[in-house]
């Protein structure tokens, strides 16, 4: 079967795959690319009304986030310089993809939307992601391993947050967060550098923003 590995693609070509990738991304429905949804086979659990509210909004944080990731792989893919740097970030992102198909899954079973400034995050990620790409591979790399430190973090917080009973969203993020850990030991083993402390912040702070404005909006 041909894969996109299979022939050389000029900077347009990607730059077109990566503008139908944003669009299926931001407006269409992501296809399940490799893995079937962790909480397929569960049981939907009894939650009251608060519960449910709190834990679709977390799930619409989790769907923005991997829109972002979404984004970030596919900037730091396009200003790459080694096709096995590429390689690497192109199969997290398929990785990524699952991701994102699983908490859009999870948000229509829970009867929530998804949020209304995923185009504002998905544009911001991308130029992110674009940006760390052109800084070099090494430091695309750590990029990467510090997100997904980040991300492994944020999920503890939700697992915590989910009650027990709700197994489907648990199923999902605890896939999601075993991915992260090992994208990131990826990425690390790859030659990923260790960031300044000043970018951790920064992304701690965008972080922070985004998860608050998804939760509401």
């Amino acid at each position: 079967m041909n894969t996109q590995h299979d022939r050389r693609y000029t900077q347009i070509d990607r730059l077109l795959i990566g503008v139908d990738q944003a669009l299926r991304t931001v407006f269409g429905r992501p296809r399940v690319t490799e893995r079937k949804n962790p909480a397929a086979d569960l049981k939907e659990s009894e939650l009251r009304e608060d519960q449910r509210r709190h834990v679709a909004r977390l799930m619409r944080i989790n769907h923005t986030g991997e829109v972002c990731a979404q984004a970030l792989y596919q900037g730091q893919a396009l200003t790459a310089r080694r096709p096995e740097t590429r390689h690497r970030l192109e199969r997290s992102a398929r990785e990524e993809n699952d991701h994102l198909a699983w908490c859009e899954e999870r948000l229509d079973e829970l009867g929530e939307r998804k949020s209304l400034l995923n185009p504002f995050w998905y544009a911001g990620s991308f130029a992110l992601g674009a940006l760390a790409g052109l800084a070099g591979d090494r430091w695309s790399l750590g990029f990467v391993v510090e997100t997904e430190r980040q991300v492994e973090d944020h999920l503890d917080e939700h697992l915590a947050q989910i009650p027990a009973q709700d197994t489907k969203s648990r199923a999902i993020l605890e896939q999601m967060k075993a991915d992260e850990i090992h994208h990131a030991q990826v990425a690390k083993s790859a030659g990923g550098a260790d960031l300044p402390a000043p970018i951790r912040q920064a992304m701690k702070l965008t972080s922070r923003v985004m998860t608050r404005t998804a939760y509401w909006l």
